[in-house]
């Protein structure tokens, strides 16, 4: 049996991907809007499905989220250790 989501090894297929404005047959149409989806196959979601397609425990997992919130998520339910902190920029010698 799998791990369930949130334990590390789940969703070895889980994608965050930049969420399409529509997808018809399996076709991105229209581009693209600026959030971010997390679709997980071991979930039972499929990344050929509109958001719309999926039911509604699916929408939930896979947002909209911004691109920050969309990383946590990921991390989150494939229970991978995330910050949120940014790394200071390396600085050179004085």
């Amino acid at each position: 049996m799998p791990p369930l989501a949130g334990q590390p090894g789940h969703g070895p297929t889980a994608v965050l991907r930049n969420q399409p404005a529509r997808i018809v047959h399996g076709c991105i149409q229209g581009g693209y809007n600026d959030v971010y989806e997390l679709i997980c196959p071991s979930c039972g979601d499929r990344p050929d499905l509109d958001y719309f397609e999926v039911p509604p425990r699916l929408r939930w997992l896979r947002g909209p989220h911004t691109l920050e919130e969309g990383l946590a998520a990921y991390h989150g339910h494939l229970g991978l250790a995330w910050s949120t902190r940014i790394a200071p920029e390396a600085s050179g010698p004085d």
